[in-house]
Order: C-alpha cells, then sequence, then structure tokens
C-alpha cells in the first residue's frame, strides 16, 4: 500500500552519508520534529537525477528554507558510499543524502519500482513528500519517465 497525506512516516533504519563515513538513522527519529523536504530518485548518478533532479534542490535550497523547511533530504537505492560522493560531486551541503541500499524504505512507503530492465534491479520510485514532524503533507509521485510534481520547483508551490 502507498504512503498518503496525513500517514506517518515508517520507521526503517536508512544510512546517512556523512564527512565521518555512514551513519545509520532510524527515520522515525530522522524526521521527528521537524520540516523535511524529502526526495527520491531511482538512482545516484543517473541521467535525470544528476542533470536536473539533484541540482533544483541545491538550486532551490535557499528558498525552500525560507518557506520553512528545516531539512532537505534525498533517498535512493544505493549505499552511503555512491549516496555520499553522489552529494559531494553536486557541489552542496544543503541536501542530506540518505541511503536506503536494501530498498526498504522504497518498500515501506510502497514506492518501488522495477528497473530491472535496465540493470537496476528494485529501485525507489521518482517522488517527493513534505514530512513535518514523521507526518507527510504533501506527496508527489512521477508517472514513470516523468519528472515534473517531485521537482523543486513545483514543491515550492506548495508550500
Amino acid at each position: 500500500m502507498t504512503i498518503s497525506v496525513g500517514d506517518k512516516v515508517p520507521d526503517v533504519t536508512l544510512i546517512k552519508a556523512t564527512e565521518n563515513g555512514p551513519e545509520a538513522v532510524q527515520s522515525a527519529d530522522y524526521f521527528a520534529g521537524k520540516k523535511v523536504a524529502l526526495f527520491s530518485v531511482p538512482g545516484a548518478f543517473t541521467p535525470t537525477c544528476s542533470a536536473k533532479h539533484l541540482p533544483g534542490f541545491v538550486e532551490k535550497a535557499a528558498d525552500l528554507k525560507a518557506k520553512g523547511v528545516d531539512e532537505i533530504a534525498c533517498t535512493a537505492v544505493n549505499d552511503a558510499f555512491v549516496m555520499g560522493a553522489w552529494g559531494k560531486a553536486a557541489g552542496s551541503d544543503d541536501v542530506t543524502m540518505l541511503a536506503d541500499g536494501n530498498g526498504a524504505f522504497a518498500e515501506a512507503v510502497g514506492l518501488t519500482m522495477d528497473g530491472s530492465g535496465f540493470g537496476m534491479g528494485t529501485r525507489g520510485q521518482r517522488f517527493s513528500m513534505v514530512v513535518n514532524d514523521g507526518v507527510v503533507e504533501q506527496l508527489n509521485v512521477e508517472a514513470p519517465g516523468d519528472f515534473s510534481v517531485s521537482s523543486a520547483e513545483h514543491m515550492l508551490g506548495q508550500l
């Protein structure tokens, strides 16, 4: 079942990419007490994700924070080392990289996709959500192959 507006974010372990290496975080703890702009991509360093999705949130970070967002986070079914390298390559500390290496978060929110045709296995769909104190306030799920409603620009219009 897919997560919906008004639902609490499921509690699973994610791995935060930090300067000191991977750090396990529980999603319930991570989202507690703050407003988070979360976006999910099918994979780090993939074309749309690298050319548009992550750069859009990096570029609009100050605007999102001016509208009440405390933190911006990106998740993907990649390991923490890949997510950390991608975050460094993007050139911004404004986006927290959360690795969902086993796809537990994507599965728990009901937003997986089959990327096996591209040699990627099961991945998370492209989506974004605003999570306020652990509760989903906005949810934007892309149709396969699309990139519009999960963008930073779209989210800004919702805040």
